[in-house]
């Protein structure tokens, strides 16, 4: 079941200090002037279901299961566009709006980029 899609739209100039410590701060089209240096704007709009440990977050051609969902990240992601992953191997997120998945590779962060999120 598909719980979220979007494709990324614009790249903040900063994106790139995230991306060497393996993190990708996605906000929706919406996101405050001061936040968008630093974010992956998506075009994204609909959570149609919460994510959950062992759902599995692609970008592009890569895929990454999902080991940790914190406390507010679904209501950030449903409210705002606003998912912070971490690309950590942990099983506990570190703050409350963290999704943590698999430590491996990034794919290229650039316009035209899919974010998908699947699961049961």
């Amino acid at each position: 079941m598909e719980k979220y899609s979007a494709t990324v739209t614009e790249i903040g100039p900063y994106v790139s200090e995230f991306v060497d410590h393996n993190i990708l701060v996605f906000f929706g089209a919406e996101a405050p002037e001061e936040l968008k240096e630093f974010a992956i704007l998506h075009d994204g709009t609909e959570l149609h279901a919460k994510l959950v440990v062992g759902d599995v977050l692609e970008l592009n051609d890569f895929s990454y299961k999902i080991l940790a969902v914190g406390e507010v990240a679904n209501n950030n992601l449903e409210n705002l566009g606003h998912l912070v992953v971490k690309f950590n191997g942990e099983t506990e997120a570190e703050m409350p709006g963290d999704v943590c998945v698999e430590a491996k590779e990034l794919p290229e962060i650039k316009a035209g980029l899919k974010l998908n999120i699947s699961g049961n």
